[in-house]
């Protein structure tokens, strides 16, 4: 009676085997909307895949991932080609996908705006980081394709306009799988010439074609190069990250050999514009010189120099007499004051002069001796003493003072008891 049981997991089983073994299911291709994407770290996409009215689990392994040029977003509407089957763990059938493209847009285009969005957001982009090109470059480099219509047009460009220029060309893939490192190593080798100006491109052609110009490592290739990048790829209306990135964008290899160095005609017709602009300024300047010597010229004082000589000899007179009078009248003060000392008693009769300083002298000596406490001693009286200061008295000492009591003869120590 068991027998006609089977297990879920043999029925599921049986199911994917169906399925597995369905032609029709072996390549199927879905359009639908992206929800619940999921990129996991190991490369693989997880997103359910829906319409108005159903949904489908799906799943694109890294080996699928590595070759698109977008990375999908929910709300994008794709184009999926893949294989169905059912994951035996749920029971769920889904679509392994092999490759997705965008619905209506094309995958190329959304690389190209993701990594445009991606790169300017860092700045990449910005005035700021631009690098002036030069006027009149020496050396001039080229990144593109050692054959084809640009580096010819490049090189025939550039030397019509300004044959002094030395070329070097960096050949390079500008177009394939490949092509991308090879630019990189190009621009790299580039930057170590000491080059003016480096050139960057390739000729016209499809949006798969100039593919290279829209990878991000060649764009940061021209970003980190020291030498001021043209980027010149395709045609006027072709844009590319490179054109972004560069110092100058040009529309095509043409246009970018002519913004690389001037027209020998135009740098002459400069050159003498300068001549003319100088020599003008030159006679300028020695019209209003010789308009300021003729003024210096025409000035009395050149006409009759003597007149500054007469007006200096004035001045120079007056001061003399001035000085002269001075000195005369010092002189005769000086006469007075020496006679009127010599007339002085001090020196008409010194003598009488200090026998009178000496009897003054004499009686303040007198007045001394009488005033002077040395006398007061002398008389039997004592003039005691505390710490130096004399004692007036005797509420200025009290029990236990050391003082000093001086005599005619000497003096002594005591404690006041």
């Amino acid at each position: 009676m068991n027998d006609k049981y089977i297990t879920v997991t043999q029925l599921t089983r049986y199911i994917k085997y169906k399925i597995d073994n369905d032609m029709n299911l072996n390549e199927v291709f879905l359009k639908g909307e992206i929800s619940n994407f999921k990129a996991h770290t190991r490369g693989h996409f997880y997103f359910t895949l829906k319409d108005e009215n159903a949904r489908i689990n799906a799943i694109m392994f890294s080996s699928n991932t590595r070759s698109m040029k977008f990375t999908p977003q929910d709300g994008m509407k794709v184009l999926v080609r893949g294989k169905i089957s059912v994951f035996e763990s749920t029971g769920a059938y889904q679509i392994y996908v092999e490759e997705m493209l965008e619905d209506g847009i094309g995958n190329l285009y959304i690389a190209f705006e993701q990594l445009k969005k991606k790169l300017q957001e860092e700045g990449l982009f910005d005035p700021l980081h631009k690098k002036k090109i030069s006027k009149i470059p020496n050396r001039v480099g080229v990144v593109t394709a050692p054959t084809g219509a640009a580096i010819k047009d490049i090189i025939s460009t550039i030397k019509r306009r300004w044959p002094l220029t030395e070329i070097y060309l960096f050949p390079a893939l500008v177009q394939g799988e490949e092509a991308k490192e090879d630019i990189v190593k190009q621009i790299k080798r580039a930057d170590e010439f000491g080059l003016d100006t480096l050139i960057v491109g390739r000729g016209g052609g499809s949006i798969e074609d100039l593919w290279a110009f829209n990878e991000e490592i060649v764009a940061r290739a021209i970003f980190a190069c020291k030498t001021p990048v043209i980027s010149a790829v395709g045609h006027e209306i072709d844009f590319t990250i490179a054109d972004f990135v560069a110092d100058l964008r040009a529309p095509t290899p043409t246009g970018a050999a002519e913004m690389a160095v001037p027209q020998f005609s135009d740098v002459e017709n400069y050159l003498n514009q300068i001549k003319i602009r100088l020599n003008n300024i030159i006679l300028h300047q020695i019209k209003m010189n010789r308009r300021k010597l003729n003024d210096i010229q025409s000035r009395n004082i050149f006409k009759n120099p003597i007149v500054l000589y007469q007006a200096k000899e004035m001045i120079f007179s007056t001061i003399l007499d001035r000085l002269r009078f001075s000195i005369t009248n010092l002189v005769s003060k000086k006469e007075k004051e020496l006679i009127n000392l010599k007339s002085s008693y001090v020196l008409q009769k010194p003598y009488q002069l200090l026998d009178k300083k000496s009897n003054k002298y004499l009686q303040l000596l007198s007045k001394l001796e009488t005033l002077s406490p040395l006398l007061t001693l002398q008389r039997g009286y004592t003039m005691t003493k505390k710490e130096g200061q004399v004692v007036s008295s005797c509420k200025k000492i009290k029990k236990g003072d050391l003082i000093n009591i001086e005599f005619k003869d000497g003096n002594i120590d005591a404690e006041v008891i």
